[in-house]
């Protein structure tokens, strides 16, 4: 078992550390101070082969591991969690598109999705089906048959990240009977007729991606666009989601190794009583327990990635473990970061605040902590499981 990582993995990484430094930490404050979606930074991304990581090389895709992919999306979140989390929305979306489409869709939008020349949303969640994705209500009913055949997109949906703002949207609706087996997958151009985008939500944090709800009114949906076959909407969604809960645990790594590294910077700036912080044992002792649990948070997340390259068949339990831990213990390193430089970490000349609110958000997206220990419990519950998780 190596803990290193590879030598690409280190260009990979120095990559993302230089591209963060140059693009994203110099704004990063500006963008979440005024609502700024960074589109041009996210081309410029793109042209670095951020915005398709892990898609396919047949599209434009890096075809990376998600192993891979952590080591990228943790050293943008490092400076900017909000807008490296659009770009792990954007990899998710844009992998689907790839993935299910069929050759004509994939072969038109996945080059423009995974150069970052476009940018797609997520469109899962609606207003009465948040941690019970199954039960939603958005449907798509097929009309006409042969060549003229197109699905008809009825409802809404809610918490739509870039929604407004974006190309390409990955939509799961109902096609079938109640629960998890009657939704299929469609790809829905951004401007087709009928899709109408609700006001930009005013949030705590990850300001610099806007986030509206989508209303579909009678959408026609071309036979072509649906993902996958009929039914098999819901398993996509769950298998993208696997992704997304690392990508989000992920950020959460990162916006912690970035509140470390301020806090690490200010306790041997700042004096108190006749000495820098850094020599008062009991501060000592807090940055100790912050670093240890950040690595303890980033080696979950690397297994978690690893078991899912793999197709192991308790990925979902990983991903779930490490995106609950990582996202718990990220949102506290930076709490503590912020609770190490007193008054000034209330302030928004530093960048402590932003990277708490933006990483608060983390334990309630992708699955709610609290589904994540389902998931988790019932794995470890279920008939003819094993007795320890290994």
């Amino acid at each position: 078992m190596n803990f290193e990582l590879s030598e690409d993995q280190l260009a990979f990484q120095q990559l993302a550390r230089d591209f963060a430094a140059k693009s994203l930490a110099p704004h990063a404050a500006w963008w979440d101070a005024e609502g700024i979606f960074p589109v041009e930074v996210l081309r410029e991304a793109g042209s670095l082969g951020f915005c398709g990581l892990y898609s396919p090389e047949q599209y434009g895709g890096l075809g990376l591991s998600r192993l891979d992919a952590t080591v990228v999306f943790e050293e943008l979140a490092a400076a900017d969690p909000s807008t490296a989390a659009f770009l792990t929305i954007h990899n998710m979306a844009t992998w689907m598109l790839c993935g299910w489409g069929q050759p004509e869709l994939a072969g038109k939008w996945g080059p423009k999705l995974t150069s970052g020349e476009l940018l797609a949303s997520y469109c899962l969640t609606e207003p009465d089906a948040g941690s019970d994705a199954a039960n939603l209500k958005a449907s798509a009913r097929l009309e006409g048959d042969g060549a003229d055949a197109v699905y008809v997109l009825k409802g809404s949906k809610a918490f739509i990240s870039g929604a407004g703002s974006t190309d390409m949207l990955v939509v799961m609706a109902r096609t079938g009977a109640p629960g998890a087996k009657g939704i299929t997958a469609f790809a829905v151009p951004a401007d087709t007729p009928g899709i109408r985008y609700g006001k930009k939500e005013d949030k705590m944090g990850w300001n610099s991606q806007p986030t509206r709800a989508i209303f579909f009114d009678d959408v026609r949906v071309p036979v072509g666009n649906r993902l996958g076959e009929e039914g098999e909407g819901f398993r996509i969604a769950m298998k993208g989601l696997d992704g997304g809960r690392i990508n989000i645990a992920t950020c959460s790594v990162g916006a912690a190794q970035g509140a470390l590294n301020a806090a690490q910077r200010y306790l041997g700036e700042r004096r108190q009583f006749g000495k820098s912080l850094a020599e008062f044992q009991a501060l000592q002792f807090r940055l100790a327990d912050m670093a240890t649990e950040l690595v303890a948070a980033r080696q979950m997340v690397r297994l978690a990635a690893c078991k899912l390259d793999a197709a192991a068949p308790d990925a979902t339990t990983y991903c779930a473990m490490a995106k609950r831990f990582a996202t718990d213990a990220g949102f506290t390193v930076c709490n503590e970061a912020l609770q190490l430089h007193g008054g000034y970490g209330y302030l928004r000349d530093y960048p402590l605040e932003r990277l708490v609110r933006d990483a608060r958000v983390h334990q309630i997206l992708e699955g709610t902590n609290e589904i994540m220990r389902v998931i988790i419990a019932r794995r470890m519950l279920e008939e003819g499981a094993p007795e320890r998780i290994r």
